[in-house]
């Protein structure tokens, strides 16, 4: 099991929730049957937000009651409060997310919150689950670059992910919201928050915008970290960079690990099915 790295798919969440097109539930449906055919532990499949701030994510419930769910495989959903905690567990998802920032300026220009305000909302949420063992993850964006603030000091980072973990969240996943990182930077956060954090409890969640992704996951690789976000077909882009990629795409992180040795459990031939389901997505076409 040394040689082993697990990728968590992120694209029907995170990737499609930026695409201008309005997807059909039928069509998230399809495209969530066929990754849980590829060997995938966890996938993102949607999100209880307000359907007026992210419209694409208004059918999470029907995702969730419309998917063939596979032996082995936890559907997880986002909940940034606890309506939508209520409403996830009403849906039956296996485990949910909070998202948070370690940036005052996305903190509030995403959630109208400050960082304490916003984890001060989290925590009746982690309470809740904790009573009936649901597992929580935790996001933290901006980790180190701000499109308001500029460079996150990794200190920040750190301190936030301590918080979130000791409130209760199994895993914290560390994300490169805008796609600025380097190896370099991506190394000055890691150093500083596995000190808090259990190496073996973070994950890196690395956009593409710059044409970094690849690089800063090797930088992660040399410091111990064995998880990895992604989504099929890059699905997603940066809505601070028009028109630039944003998630690094789930097919060629596998052929990337897979080249380094390391086993991804994943079906190469089937995630390439699932690609061209995205791609056919985003084009509006037939799924």
């Amino acid at each position: 099991m040394g040689n082993a790295v697990e990728i968590y798919e992120v694209g029907p969440r995170d990737g499609l929730q930026d695409e201008t097109r309005s997807i059909p539930l039928s069509e998230k449906v399809a495209l969530i049957d066929c990754l849980s055919r590829a060997g995938f532990s966890r996938i993102e499949v949607g999100s209880f937000v307000s359907p007026k701030w992210v419209p694409q994510m208004a059918e999470t419930a029907g995702v969730l009651a419309g998917i063939s769910r596979a032996p082995g495989v936890r559907y997880a959903a986002l909940t940034p409060n606890m309506q939508g905690y209520e409403a996830a567990l009403v849906a039956g998802a296996d485990e949910i997310a909070v998202f948070a920032s370690a940036s005052e300026g996305f903190s509030r220009a995403n959630m109208n919150a400050s960082i304490s305000e916003a984890l001060e909302r989290f925590q009746p949420i982690l309470e809740a689950a904790r009573n009936i063992d649901l597992p929580v993850r935790g996001y933290i964006s901006c980790v180190t670059d701000c499109p308001f603030d500029g460079k996150t000091p990794p200190a920040q980072v750190a301190a936030l992910a301590d918080r979130l973990f000791a409130l209760g969240c199994y895993e914290i996943s560390l994300g490169d919201t805008i796609g600025r990182a380097t190896p370099d930077s991506i190394t000055k956060m890691l150093i500083k928050v596995r000190d808090v954090v259990p190496v073996g409890r973070l994950a890196g969640h690395y956009h593409d915008t710059g044409g970094r992704a690849i690089a800063n996951i090797d930088a992660s690789l040399a410091l111990g970290l064995r998880v990895f976000d992604a989504a099929i077909g890059g699905l997603g882009g940066c809505p601070y960079a028009p028109g630039a990629p944003g998630n690094v795409a789930t097919e060629a992180v596998a052929a990337h690990l897979e080249r380094l040795g390391y086993n991804t459990g994943l079906n190469m031939d089937v995630l390439r099915e699932a690609a061209g389901l995205s791609q056919a997505m985003r084009e509006g076409a037939d799924v």
